[in-house]
């Protein structure tokens, strides 16, 4: 198992999707374009913002490369490109492998902390 956080994902491109997922509005674009491809007014459309507000949106997703635009005719349609969502779901799967420990050795030492308990009081019942 490699150590936590030295996977193939350099920390610039991994602190940049984090970055870049930060933002409400970002993730809610992300998650409608999990639906499939969307036009930025499409995009625009459930926000309070300016359609430039949206395009810088897209414009930080698309540097991190979590969105990319396609050609279709007139139309620039937006899709989600899933790798460095994957990338970081990579790097946070250690710390979720290590939580998942902790929790296993707290179980067992609750385990045992019960036995203990019960076989106290079986000791001072007879007493």
């Amino acid at each position: 198992m490699q150590p936590i956080g030295y996977g193939q994902t350099t920390p610039s491109r991994l602190d940049a999707t984090f970055a870049a997922l930060s933002d409400p509005t970002r993730r809610a674009i992300l998650a409608r374009l999990m639906a499939g491809e969307a036009s930025v007014l499409e995009l625009a459309e459930p926000f309070k913002m300016s359609q430039p507000a949206i395009s810088k949106h897209i414009k930080v997703l698309e540097r991190v490369g979590l969105v990319s635009r396609g050609r279709d005719a007139q139309r620039r349609p937006c899709r989600l490109e899933a790798k460095p969502l994957a990338e970081a779901v990579d790097w946070l799967e250690g710390y979720r492998r290590f939580w998942e420990g902790r929790f296993r050795h707290l179980d067992a030492l609750l385990v045992e902390m019960k036995a203990k308990e019960k076989k106290s009081m079986k000791r001072k019942r007879k007493s």
